[in-house]
């Protein structure tokens, strides 16, 4: 077998298949336009984002993100609206000249529709998205949820970490209650029984000061005796003459 047909082997037509197709979502991918929707009212999700803005184009993709736990607790103590909301979302449009279309259209103004609707009196918030793709948005959305991910261990470490310490402080502090409780028991008990404390006797008893005889100093006594010759050596001296 000759390099030739290796070669042909290598390139089979399931492969060239698939190659075609990946070309073509890459040209299809090109010509796409997203536009970012910086704030989704209220009761509005995908579906009836879906609805009114395929009447300006064809929509391909939609993204939304859905609101912090901590905000849609505060809506819900507010007593607004109880159900899921969104923050902001991505819009991708099959055709970059479609979705700058829906962007300068829509942007600034009141959404409008039935008056009955929730959202008649929102305004729009929608940006053209200038060489942005539907990868780029994914990586974003990706790289938030990292961040996000990180700041909460971060945040349950600390947590933790502090009330590891305040069940220290108070496992201590009962320790040493239980301990202080038993000493005062057990000093009442030893009071009513007239058993001597087992405390040590220098915390409790008076101090004693021993007294010594004080003997005069030898320099001293020497100082005032007088210098005197005995008897024999004065009798020899004078029986000498």
């Amino acid at each position: 077998m000759d390099e030739k047909d290796l070669e042909i082997e290598e390139t089979s037509p399931g492969d060239e298949a698939v190659r075609k197709v990946k070309k073509k979502k890459k040209v299809n991918a090109e010509k796409r336009g997203v536009c970012h929707v910086s704030r989704v009212p209220p009761r509005m999700d995908h579906v009836k984002l879906r609805q009114v803005l395929s009447q300006l184009g064809e929509i391909q993709r939609i993204y939304l993100v859905p609101e912090a736990a901590a905000a849609q607790m505060n809506r819900k103590r507010a007593g607004g609206f109880r159900g899921q909301a969104f923050s902001e979302g991505w819009v991708e449009f099959t055709k970059k000249s479609v979705a700058k279309r829906v962007a300068n259209m829509l942007n600034g103004q009141q959404m409008g529709g039935r008056k009955r609707s929730s959202f008649y009196y929102d305004i729009w918030n929608v940006k053209y998205l200038s060489k942005i793709k539907w990868d780029d948005v994914t990586d974003e959305i990706a790289q938030r949820h990292a961040v996000r991910e990180q700041k909460l261990a971060l945040e349950l470490s600390a947590a933790k970490r502090e009330r590891d310490f305040y069940l220290t402080q108070v496992d201590k502090s009962r320790a040493l209650s239980s301990i202080e409780e038993r000493m005062k028991k057990k000093q009442k008990v030893q009071q009513e029984s007239g058993v001597i404390s087992d405390f040590p006797s220098d915390q409790f008893a008076p101090k004693v000061i021993r007294q010594f005889p004080q003997k005069k100093p030898v320099a001293d006594q020497a100082g005032k005796i007088k210098p005197s010759l005995s008897k024999d050596i004065l009798a020899g001296v004078f029986g000498g003459q």
